[in-house]
Order: C-alpha cells, then structure tokens, then sequence
C-alpha cells in the first residue's frame, strides 16, 4: 500500500509542489530558503551525482529513502535519521479546537523561526511558509504552537513543523492543531501523512491516537554539497 510514498519528495515535486520545484529530468529540488529536500526518481548513483552537479547553491540537502544509499564521491554525508513515516486513513471525527487558531503569514515568520529552532521539529526555512496551511496558536503575542504542511505526493499530503513551546506542553495544543490539519487535508480529498523521529515516544502517542498508523520506518539523509 502506498507506494508514492516511498520516494515522497519525487512524486511531490513532480505533482502537488510543482510550482515550487526545480531541475529536470530524473532530479527535483526545493530552492534552500523553502526546504533541504530534493527528490530523485530511483535514488541511483547516477541521479545523486547528477543533483550535486545540477544544485546552483551549497549547503546541506535532504533526500528521503526507504532503504541505504551508495552516496558518491563528491557528497559529504553528514547523517542518517531512521524515522516512522505514518498514515492516517480514519475519517476525522467533528470537534471544536479548545483554543483560538490562527493563520500564520509572513510577519509571523521571525517567531516561527525561533519556536522551530527552540522545539526542532525538522527543517523550516525562512520560505518555507510558501507550501501553504500553517496555523499556529498565541499566548498574548508570543507564538507558542504551530503546525503546517509542507509535502504534497498527491494524494497525500503531509503535516509537518508540528511543535509547542516547552512551557506550553500537556495542553492539547498540538492535537489541536494536528486535528485541524487533517480536517483540511480530509475536505480536499486527500490522505494525511507525517513523518517523526523512531524515538519520539511522546508525538507518536499523540498521532496513534489521532488515528495514524506506522506505515514502515525509513531514512532522511542529510549530505552537503561544499
């Protein structure tokens, strides 16, 4: 089941993210100032190289599989994390968020910034509110909650930066937005799908119970092109 989402970064540059997509061919990536990932059609040797050669910029670069890759020579591998890719097929059930939710937009972009880099949820750059559907809770005027979707592999569509202060933990904010979440990924027809860390005991509680299930454990490597 689901095989789009054994190479989710291919298939959502070559569909739901299109319009954020570069290269051509069998290579695909995200400018770095909206997100780390680029995707490639089979992963193969050839094709990473080709990314390194085809990438206009440096830095680090995300690549998703679900098995060990052979990285060629001119990358410089700096890790591997094992993570549960999940899914969520229930249908929602109603509810009503206990607190008030808002759209995040760009003057909330230096807050958003600073929760992601206290709470490190996974990458978030300083464009990558341009995927769309991030919403976030305040206390008084400090952003405290929030959660978006970045990747769209038609028909799924993942939620992602999922985080709440640590002064602000055990309130429900995160299912409360999570929940809203999979409510607009539900209306639009698609299927919700996240990704955390295999040692996160606590958010992979809160998704079980939201209806997730494990799909299989893959890898996200970060290498840097220097």
């Amino acid at each position: 089941m689901h095989p789009i989402l054994d190479n989710p970064a291919w298939h959502a540059l070559t569909s739901g993210n299109q319009s954020l997509a570069h290269g051509e061919g069998p290579v695909r990536y995200f400018w770095n100032d909206v997100s780390p990932f680029a995707g490639l059609r089979t992963n193969s040797v050839d094709e990473l190289r080709a990314l390194h050669d085809m990438l206009p910029f440096s830095g680090v670069v995300a690549v998703v599989s679900p098995t060990e890759l052979n990285w060629p020579g001119p990358w410089t591998v700096l890790g591997a994390v094992a993570v549960w890719q999940m899914v969520c097929t229930q249908p929602l059930k109603t509810f009503k968020a206990p607190v008030k939710v808002v759209a995040l937009g760009a003057p909330d972009i230096p807050q958003m910034l600073a929760l992601t880099k206290l709470t490190k949820p996974g990458p978030f750059e300083q464009n990558t509110l341009q995927f769309g559907y991030y919403e976030g809770v305040y206390h008084g005027d400090r952003l405290v909650a929030m959660a978006g979707q970045r990747m769209n592999p038609q028909p799924y569509a993942e939620i992602s930066a999922v985080c709440t202060h640590p002064d602000f933990l055990g309130r429900g904010l995160a299912t409360s937005l999570m929940r809203r979440q999979i409510h607009r990924i539900q209306l639009a027809r698609e299927i919700p799908f996240l990704h955390v860390k295999a040692d996160n005991a606590r958010a992979i509680k809160v998704y079980t119970e939201l209806g997730f299930v494990k799909r299989k454990e893959i890898l996200i490597y970060f290498v840097e092109k220097r």
